[in-house]
């Protein structure tokens, strides 16, 4: 194998790749990148056997062929390079590095040890922009559960039915939903899990332009992202195995009250509110009066704070408290200059909205 790359183009394929690759692992091969260069491109894939992830970038190619090279020793060569780089590999999967007057000499291992790729049907697949995905991503993924014991909690949700793409996430404690109307064959629904490193991957890969294809198996799924500069990505993910619970059941019926919110005023207040919380207490107490808003936080070891908001209510006085936690996340996540919160009672869920698809159900915590 023999091609010649620009720094800046085997950086971005080494970036791409090289965060899934398992610093503890008992199998050197998957310390290696597979580097499998062919006509104009080169393509580096790095995998930790849950989350593979392959990136194609450009490159002059001499002469086309394959090897595996441990990755953060070549990531390291490369990062402290200038200009144009050499890379030629003979038959004992040796490589010899050349840029300017540095050269380098690295030990690889033969390709066919790397694992394959897994192929997926055509008949499962759904096509939609990167930034829709990104999106959909950032308003669920903060709900994932980090809980391993209840391990099917440990990823989002993905439902592709009836014209519609739906991703959830929750921890027990929340739960976060969202939707997008897709361009759906029916042949092509499905539900599925994708776990948290596969989720944080991808929204660490996705660009705000181009379209990602989602394909999906028995155990697997692949994310091939897209764009017009010729970069391009394939994440591939093992699925959760196991069965969501039924989230619809958790959503509460119809809200006694729906009260309007500047979401980065109540973001704010809520964030001045959180300072004053402390393990033992981590809750915060909004007390909605006649359009008045008043957000309390009470800890005996820490001290106390309170901030109050002007809001349109005409309702009933209702106190209710939550984690603040729960709520910011959701505030930070989203990018609208107005929420809404649906409340039933102090010991009912509540409920944010957004006049979009996108709902978010919190538990309430004990009044003190």
């Amino acid at each position: 194998m023999n091609l010649t790359i620009t720094k800046e183009q085997i950086i971005a394929g080494l970036q791409a790749a090289q965060n899934v690759v398992s610093t503890r692992t008992t199998l050197p091969i998957l310390s290696n990148v597979l580097i499998r260069a062919e006509d104009g491109h080169v393509e580096f894939t790095a995998t930790d056997l849950d989350v593979t992830v392959a990136c194609k970038v450009e490159a002059k190619v001499t002469k086309p062929g394959a090897t595996t090279l441990p990755v953060k020793k070549l990531f390291g060569i490369v990062r402290e390079l200038n200009g144009e780089i050499d890379i030629e590999v003979d038959e004992k999967n040796i490589a010899s590095i050349r840029s300017g007057s540095s050269f380098f000499k690295i030990h690889g291992l033969g390709a066919d040890e790397f694992p394959p790729l897994p192929k997926f049907k055509d008949d499962k697949k759904v096509t939609l922009s990167q930034e829709t995905i990104r999106a959909m991503l950032k308003k669920t993924s903060f709900a994932v559960s980090t809980d391993e014991s209840r391990y099917v909690l440990n990823g989002i949700f993905i439902s592709l039915k009836e014209g519609k793409m739906t991703f959830v996430a929750t921890d027990g404690r929340r739960l976060a939903m969202v939707d997008e109307i897709v361009d759906l064959p029916e042949k092509s629904s499905g539900e599925f899990i994708v776990p948290a490193k596969a989720v944080n991957e991808l929204t660490r890969l996705l660009q705000d332009k181009g379209d990602v294809e989602l394909k999906f198996g028995e155990n697997q799924a692949s994310f091939a992202l897209k764009n017009e500069t010729g970069f391009s990505v394939l994440l591939i993910t093992k699925l959760i195995e196991g069965n969501y619970p039924n989230y619809r059941q958790v959503i509460p019926g119809e809200a006694k009250e729906r009260i309007a919110l500047g979401r980065e005023e109540f973001q704010s207040a809520l964030r001045r509110a959180e300072i004053m919380t402390s393990d033992k207490a981590n809750s915060v107490k909004l007390a909605f009066g006649k359009n008045t808003l008043t957000i309390t936080a009470n800890s005996p070891e820490v001290g106390e704070a309170r901030e109050t908001m002007a809001i349109n209510y005409k309702g009933k006085e209702l106190a209710i408290a939550f984690n603040p936690r729960y709520l910011i996340d959701p505030l930070a996540a989203l990018t609208e200059d107005e929420v809404f919160i649906e409340l039933i009672d102090e010991l009912s869920p509540g409920v944010v909205k957004i006049n979009g698809p996108f709902l978010y159900v919190v538990m309430p915590m004990r009044l003190t």
